[in-house]
């Protein structure tokens, strides 16, 4: 699979609040609200998580994923001296379970090992991809009340 990243520029924004939306649907289908509400909605939500991203994760990477020179998603991650943060990553919905996340996490795995840092990632409690965090080696660490935090530790390799 020919997956490639690159990093997002300010003309992303709207194929990024697609990608955003696409992980709301499900909870959107439930409000009654007309598209001229649900967009609002999905603006405003985009805007602060964002912003939150932003102002907390300093020095964080903002993604585009990309397969076959389309964009297919987005990964935002945070490096430290000790942990690589999965902030977020998301796919469009025609692109999942067709093996990208499987892909991207592998890699991350992989950097993980070499530099022996923790990868982790906070994942609502209902998202479907918890099933694959687990069966990668992912264990629940802590739980906030919406979402666990799920840790990998590097395996020190003989």
């Amino acid at each position: 699979m020919n997956l490639k990243f690159r990093k997002i520029k300010e003309s992303d924004i709207s194929f990024l609040k697609r990608v955003y939306r696409s992980t709301r649907e499900t909870e959107l289908d439930t409000t009654g609200w007309d598209e001229e509400q649900k967009n609002k909605f999905i603006d405003f939500q985009f805007n602060a998580q964002d912003s939150h991203y932003k102002n907390a994760y300093v020095g964080a990477e903002f993604l585009i994923i990309q397969k076959n020179k389309l964009d297919i998603g987005r990964l935002y991650l945070w490096r430290t001296e000790h942990q690589i943060r999965i902030m977020d990553i998301a796919i469009l919905p025609e692109y999942r379970g067709k093996g990208v996340g499987t892909i991207i996490l592998n890699q991350l795995i992989e950097e993980s090992e070499k530099s022996l840092k923790k990868l982790n990632i906070h994942v609502e409690y209902y998202n479907p991809a918890m099933r694959l965090y687990e069966r990668l080696g992912f264990r629940k660490t802590d739980d906030t009340g919406v979402y666990y935090f799920m840790e990998r530790s590097a395996q020190i390799k003989p």
